[in-house]
């Protein structure tokens, strides 16, 4: 038996099916259709070309690093996971976490284990009537909530997703992240971990926070810039600190774990019984519907294409993905709504599977679950973003057109898209800025006032920074006004670089954009 409590494949001309208590069976593996795993069974391109039945994977969890997903979607096989199956577990972790913390109950138990009555030196706090800041609003921040709540907190939550109408419903206050940081006496993150969120809690936040403020991390190792953290505790500005995730793992001996203020524990959050019976129940549930005809809300891959439709769409969803990559990294606040329309000939295809690739690209950059064209759309379902398709007859004078509207609280984002075998995928507009791009690997979008000069500054300040320029494209409503440029470079421009624009009179605006 493996780890996981289940037998893994035997051989190559056989599976072991066991049910508990009953009998266990060997199957050919040509006759299987649907394959249930945990984390120690081990899914490759190889095992899937001896298993040509075979229709679903079950992964009873949330992670799928043990399945290759591209051999998956190449033979024609679904994967699907249990996304939901551990989020009460991790919550209420998260929660235990925080009143052992703030009452100081691990290391007052560590005292009497040997032999003291410390009363005085472990006197803690109550959780009755402090801010509470959750950095990253999903199912799991929403479920801790609802906890703090019944504990008379006041709960803050910041996350690039959160409406006001759904904090409001779920009775938390939307916050940007700066006050998040600045207001809350007990932090909590539950963000997935992203390029953008890597050490989101660093030395600079981290000294932004309330002095004797209280730090949890129960979501993705890597978060928090441990060693910050660290010095963090041992100066005193943060009082305490409970982790369960580490940017590498094993943590045997890790520095957090020798402060006296701070509780780690082995990454346990979702280690319930209840969790593991859930996600297996789930994921189980999911695979016989979907033999049974049934959609797989959790699928992390596409179904199977065959050659013909393959080659006919793939230049499409390419160009949406990509357009939806470029317009998540450009809408930097919370999104209620996309409105996504086609016109030409692609308007008489059938276009959801170019909207579900746009919302893929979206969502990339905001997940760390997988994302692709079969689960974006639960995605933005359950981040309560409206999504429309609509076919129009003006094309612009393109063969095929292609627009998406993103709109926000206050701010709204509208980007243009062609494709042609002549010229590939191009973005056409950008709002009102009329352009020629190309998408590319590496891309700075600069939003500046139309200025002699302001080309050669950028030149400039990139050539100092050692960037090179592969191509330029700038446009303007109306001579002296605003104007955009969309720069392709050869490496990616990291933080100093941004930085460096702001000493640039004429720039407003500069982000980099990652594909």
């Amino acid at each position: 038996m493996s780890e996981d409590g289940l037998r893994p494949i035997l051989d190559s001309s056989s599976v072991n099916v066991v049910q508990e208590n009953v009998h266990e069976t060997e199957i050919p593996l040509e006759e299987v259709d649907a394959l249930l795993i945990r984390s120690a069974t081990k899914v490759t391109a190889d095992l899937l070309r001896s298993m040509p039945n075979l229709k679903i994977i079950g992964r009873a969890g949330v992670g799928v690093d043990n399945v290759d997903l591209d051999a998956a979607t190449n033979h024609g096989v679904v994967v699907v996971n249990a996304p939901d199956g551990n989020t009460i577990s991790t919550a209420e972790h998260t929660f235990a976490m925080m009143a052992s913390l703030v009452r100081n109950i691990p290391q007052a138990n560590r005292s009497m284990e040997e032999g003291r009555w410390d009363r005085k030196k472990y006197q803690g706090a109550e959780l009755y009537g402090k801010t509470l800041g959750i950095i990253g609003f999903g199912r799991i921040g929403a479920e801790l909530a609802q906890r703090a709540r019944a504990f008379r907190m006041n709960v803050l939550a910041y996350d690039p997703f959160l409406t006001k109408s759904r904090a409001e419903k779920n009775h938390v206050t939307a916050v940007s992240l700066e006050d998040a940081l600045s207001q809350s006496d007990i932090l909590t993150v539950h963000t997935p971990l992203t390029k953008e969120t890597r050490h989101l809690l660093n030395d600079e936040t981290l000294a932004s926070t309330k002095p004797g403020v209280f730090i949890l991390n129960c979501a993705r190792g890597g978060i928090i810039d441990e060693e910050a953290l660290y010095r963090a505790v041992t100066s005193g500005h943060v009082r305490g600190a409970a982790v369960d995730v580490f940017a590498e793992e094993p943590a045997i001996e890790h520095p957090l774990s020798s402060l006296d203020q701070v509780i780690t524990t082995p990454h346990i959050a979702a280690s319930t019984t209840e969790a593991q019976q859930n996600v297996a129940e789930s994921v189980s549930q999911e695979v016989l519907g979907y033999l049974e005809g049934r959609p797989a809300p959790h699928a992390l891959n596409l179904p199977y294409l065959d050659q013909d439709a393959f080659e006919k769409f793939s230049p499409f969803t390419k160009l949406t993905k990509t357009v939806g990559e470029t317009a998540s990294q450009l809408f930097k606040e919370p999104v209620k709504q996309i409105n996504i329309s086609y016109a030409g000939e692609i308007s008489h295809q059938e276009t959801g599977l170019f909207s579900r690739s746009f919302l893929a690209g979206f969502f990339r950059h905001r997940m760390d679950d997988y994302v692709n064209e079969v689960n974006a759309s639960v995605i933005a379902k359950e981040r309560e973003v409206d999504v429309s398709e609509i076919h129009e007859n003006d094309a612009n004078g393109y063969k095929n057109f292609f627009k998406a509207e993103i709109l926000g609280e206050s701010n709204k984002l509208i980007i243009h898209g062609t494709h042609s075998a002549e010229i590939g995928p191009r973005i056409v507009q950008l709002d009102q800025f009329q352009l020629d791009f190309q998408p590319a690997k590496h891309t700075l979008y600069v939003r500046h006032n139309d200025r002699p000069g302001v080309i050669g500054k950028v030149g400039q300040l990139l050539g100092t920074h050692d960037v090179n320029i592969a191509t330029m494209q700038v446009g303007r409503k109306e001579e002296g006004g605003q104007a955009i440029m969309l720069l392709t470079t050869d490496k990616e421009c990291q933080d100093d670089v941004l930085e460096a624009f702001s000493r640039i009179e004429e720039i407003q605006f500069v982000t980099s954009i990652e594909l």
